[in-house]
Parts: C-alpha cells; sequence; structure tokens
C-alpha cells in the first residue's frame, strides 16, 4: 500500500538521496559508470532538488508506503505553439516496487495534475534503450512524436519524446 503527496521543499536531500539510487538502478548495467556518476552528481544534487521545488511551473509527487519514499514523478509545465504541455520529466520507483502498482498511480497522478494546470498534452523522453519503460507508456495512449540527443557523460545518447492528449486518463491495457 502506498500514497502519492506533493513534494515540497523539505523533500529537497530525500528527492536528491531518491533520485540519484533510482536513476542508477535504471540505467547502471547499461551504460558506462563514469558517466552515470557525472550526471548524477549534476542532476541530483539537494540544490537543484531544492530549486526544481521551488520552480512554481513544476510539480513532485511522491509516493510513499509506511512513510518512506518509494517513488516520485517530476513534471513541469512549458508552453509551445499548439498550446500548454505538461513535461513528464522523470518518473522513477525504487526496484522493489516496481510492478507492484506505484507507476500507475503516479501516471494517474501526472494527468490530474496536467488537467489541474489546463495542458492539453503531456509529452516526455525516453531512451530508447529502455523498452520497459517505452512499453509502459505505450499502455497509457503515449505515441512516439520524435526523437532528441541526451548526453550521459560525454556519450550522447537518443531519446524518443512521446506525447498524449490530456483527457483520456487510462491506460489502453493493463498499466
Amino acid at each position: 500500500m502506498f500514497a502519492i503527496r506533493a513534494g515540497h521543499p523539505r523533500d529537497a536531500t530525500m528527492l536528491a538521496q531518491l533520485g540519484a539510487e533510482t536513476f542508477v538502478d535504471a540505467y547502471a548495467a547499461q551504460v558506462p559508470a563514469d558517466g552515470l556518476a557525472e550526471f548524477v552528481a549534476n542532476a541530483f544534487s539537494p540544490g537543484v532538488q531544492a530549486s526544481e521545488l521551488a520552480d512554481p511551473k513544476g510539480a513532485f509527487l511522491i509516493a510513499e508506503s509506511d512513510g518512506a519514499p518509494i517513488a516520485y514523478a517530476y513534471v513541469r509545465e512549458f508552453d509551445e505553439q499548439s498550446g500548454r504541455v505538461l513535461h513528464l520529466a522523470r518518473i522513477y520507483a525504487r526496484s522493489n516496487w516496481i510492478g507492484r502498482g506505484v507507476g500507475r498511480g503516479l501516471m494517474e497522478a501526472c494527468l490530474q495534475e496536467a488537467t489541474r494546470r489546463g495542458a492539453g498534452a503531456i509529452r516526455l523522453t525516453v531512451w530508447t534503450q529502455n523498452a520497459r519503460a517505452i512499453a509502459f507508456y505505450g499502455r497509457w495512449g503515449f505515441v512516439e512524436v520524435g526523437h532528441e540527443s541526451f548526453m550521459l557523460g560525454s556519450e550522447q545518447q537518443t531519446d524518443l519524446v512521446m506525447q498524449r492528449p490530456v483527457a483520456r486518463s487510462q491506460p489502453t491495457a493493463a498499466g
């Protein structure tokens, strides 16, 4: 059993630790250790997390079980020519919680946040080598709309850009 709550400024250190742990768990087997360590040090410091928590265009959604953090999502709104879009920048769970419904709960919370913010669509990027995540997003109705480069240390990676309308809230298959 878990609950999802909004992130607060006091969560910066916890999010830095949870973010680093879950990112490393997700990619350590597939990317060079030096590039991974450099990225984690730059992306998941308490200062970076504090800055993101303070940004009114962003929101952290934190899943907890018995008061302990188990997963989180970070969304940030932006405007483009076609209208307001919510970017799902991160959604990660501790490895022992994957497959237990926390991803579904966080995605539902992200879609609720998108609706609350008046976004017409939600967009994300996902590494082309992350088949599990791509399948998860596909079940939620995300479709590929492009590609972009992502630097992990000194290595250039390719991410899929996926998007879906906000109005459809349920996955197309078991999520």
